[in-house]
């Protein structure tokens, strides 16, 4: 693959992989916990392994391939997809404005901040204007989302058809990692970029 965009679609294989090989490892030893951040900051990196249920791997997975389709018609240049590899363990981080969640798990928060990443993309790039209206409404809808998550309410939810419980805050910190790497990596790109 040879197109620019490419970059998106390697890191999201790396991410279905790492979702995928995290099944053959203990959960207690790759997941997040906040008590480890700073004696284990790999743990920002593996815990997009940990899936507490088949579902809940199932629709990661399936995620990663919205995301990565998301990103090519995007033609989401290199710079988003390293802006989306920072934003991966920033997710994490974030997560330290709740101690309570002792152990979080998977993939969706990185999901958002990639998504997140594209919308701001879209918004300060798109060719055209259906480009920009597509950024929009997405930007919209995952507004939406994350408002009815209510991120600053209870740690974690238990959706009805989810076998799993759910850390709304991880889809917050996620996206607000993405816009963030995002508008760096744009900054840096025109700061950098002949005049």
């Amino acid at each position: 693959m040879t197109r620019p965009y490419a970059a998106w679609v390697v890191l999201a294989t790396v991410l279905g992989a790492a979702a995928l090989l995290g099944r053959w490892l203990p959960a207690e030893q790759i997941d997040w916990q906040p008590a480890l951040a700073f004696t284990e900051p790999w743990r920002a990196f593996t815990a997009v392994g940990v899936h507490y249920s088949q579902a809940h791997l199932i629709g990661n997975l399936a995620g990663v391939v919205l995301a990565a389709v998301f990103g090519v018609a995007a033609m989401a240049p290199p710079r988003l997809a390293g802006a989306w590899l920072a934003a991966w363990p920033l997710t994490q981080l974030g997560l330290l404005l709740r101690p309570d969640l002792l152990h979080y798990g998977g993939l969706s928060g990185v999901l958002h901040a990639g998504v997140a990443a594209i919308v701001v993309w879209l918004l300060a790039s798109g060719r055209t204007p259906a480009q920009r209206g597509v950024g929009i409404a997405v930007a919209v809808g995952l507004a939406a989302k994350l408002i009815s998550e209510t991120p600053w309410g209870p740690s974690v939810r238990h959706p009805k058809g989810w076998d799993i419980a759910v850390a709304p805050l991880a889809h917050a910190t996620g996206a607000v990692a993405g816009v963030l790497c995002a508008l760096a990596a744009l900054a840096m790109f025109r700061r950098t970029a002949p005049a």
